[in-house]
């Protein structure tokens, strides 16, 4: 059974066990949640959203329509997800641009993800990042615009572009390229 804190505005029924919805989040009646996800306070969540098991949203999150979020992804405090790339007030399009975070992607803090693109699977973005565009698996990109920097292995060592990571352990480039 999912966990809801009393203050949390919870419409949709589609919720996983073990879940836990923290205070004062609101979720739309459409939206699927995944099993043994963490939804940290004050996160919004729109109908056309799909979050998969085991996701971690901080605090802070808006996820709008279209975005689809996989297994064991990680969406840090903050992170601004967009879904209309020519937005005007009070004129909507016909459907929104769907942007996909692959199943183990990483999205650090305050970073912004623009409507459309995917994030392939392990795929880190640093804090504070702007993206652009699609990311392919394995990859680390971090700035503003958000550029490629390296390499993430699947338990989380960075790579510089040779397949070292910082303690000088190297790993087979091409697996990440």
């Amino acid at each position: 059974m999912a966990k809801i804190h009393p203050t949390a505005d919870v419409q949709t029924s589609k919720i996983g066990e073990g879940s836990f919805i923290w205070q004062f989040c609101v979720i739309l009646a459409e939206a699927t949640i995944g099993q043994n996800c963490n939804i940290n306070s004050h996160v919004f969540i729109e109908n056309d959203v799909i979050i998969g098991n085991n996701v971690t949203i901080k605090s802070g999150v808006q996820i709008w329509d279209g975005v689809r979020l996989g297994d064991n992804v990680f969406i840090g405090p903050n992170v601004t997800f967009t879904n209309d790339l020519v937005p005007r007030s009070k004129q909507y399009p016909q459907s929104f641009e769907q942007t996909i975070i692959e199943h183990g992607a990483s999205i650090g803090a305050n970073s912004t993800i623009i409507a459309g693109a995917t994030i392939g699977p392990f795929a880190f973005i640093g804090a504070g990042s702007v993206v652009t565009k699609s990311i392919p698996a394995h990859h680390v990109y971090y700035g503003n615009p958000a550029k490629h920097r390296g390499y993430v292995t699947e338990d989380g060592k960075l790579l510089d572009f040779n397949g070292y990571c910082k303690e000088g352990n190297g790993y087979d480039i091409e697996k990440y390229k």
